[in-house]
């Protein structure tokens, strides 16, 4: 995987054509769904797709996200898949307790250690209410994000505008665990592709870091969205070099002042700008 995945591109499990595109996309990491994208009569051979599917290492890391926490359907999608070699990840949706957290780590965690990533979904009032303990509920979660269709449900948001304030606790909540920034949730409208250039840009002013999609012509909005711009590399080698030759805080000559947190915010611009 590169060191800061932006793109996570989702497939339908029982559609094998679609997932086998979807790997050759060009996405970071590739979501397989055995949730809301697939019909209830098609779960059974979503699963045992996935499964044949991942059998094998994969060209890129692939998640499987199981069905919600709780149903008839969870258990049996994290056994069929939770130690397969082609899988990198585990998405958790609709989690609202870090006890589901730990139940699922500690039940998936093979014997001999090395247990599956998971990631957690937090998609109502409640899981968001405890953000913070669900990102740190266990070694084993490397993520939590929301899932805004849902979220927007629970809470009758009419305006994305209303959406801000779980995005900003949940990406504290992230930070403050010691979790990567999270991704965005998906633009749902595949041929908006302006609007999901401006979500992106106020999503990144947010604290957010990539983007979750649902059609292969996503990725490249997303990408140039959260990628460094020429200006911003610029002005991060520009710290970078001056903290190189004189410790401590100091003014540029254009009058900027940088300190220790200055820098390394730079020094994290210039690693994303050579993430691959």
């Amino acid at each position: 995987m590169t060191a800061h995945p932006l793109t996570w591109l989702y497939a339908p499990g029982d559609r094998p054509h679609v997932v086998a595109k979807a790997l050759a996309s060009g996405a970071d990491v590739v979501v397989i769904d055995l949730e809301d994208a697939v019909a209830p009569d098609r779960k059974e051979y979503a699963r045992e797709a996935t499964a044949e599917r991942l059998s094998e290492p994969q060209p890129v890391p692939v998640h499987v996200r199981v069905n919600a926490l709780g149903g008839p359907l969870a258990a049996a999608d994290l056994a069929a898949v939770a130690a397969l070699p082609g899988v990198s990840g585990l998405r958790l949706p609709k989690v609202t307790s870090p006890d589901q957290i730990i139940h699922i780590a500690q039940t998936t965690a093979p014997a001999d250690g090395g247990a599956t990533p998971l990631y957690a979904l937090l998609e109502t009032a409640l899981g968001v209410e405890r953000a913070y303990a669900i990102a740190a509920a266990h070694p084993a979660l490397h993520g939590i994000a929301l899932g805004e269709a849902d979220l927007r449900a629970d809470l009758g948001v009419r305006e994305d505008a209303g959406l801000d304030w779980s995005r900003s606790r949940v990406i504290v909540a992230a930070r403050a665990a010691g979790l990567a920034p999270p991704p965005q949730s998906v633009h749902p409208d595949i041929r908006d592709l302006d609007g999901l250039a401006a979500t992106c840009a106020h999503g990144r002013t947010l604290g957010f870091l990539g983007r979750a999609a649902i059609h292969p012509r996503q990725l490249p909005v997303i990408e140039r969205a959260y990628l460094p711009t020429e200006e911003e590399l610029e002005q991060a080698e520009t710290i970078v070099k001056a903290a190189t030759a004189e410790q401590g805080a100091q003014a540029l000559p254009d009058g900027r002042f940088i300190d220790a947190a200055v820098v390394a915010a730079a020094q994290r611009t210039l690693s994303l700008a050579r993430r691959k």
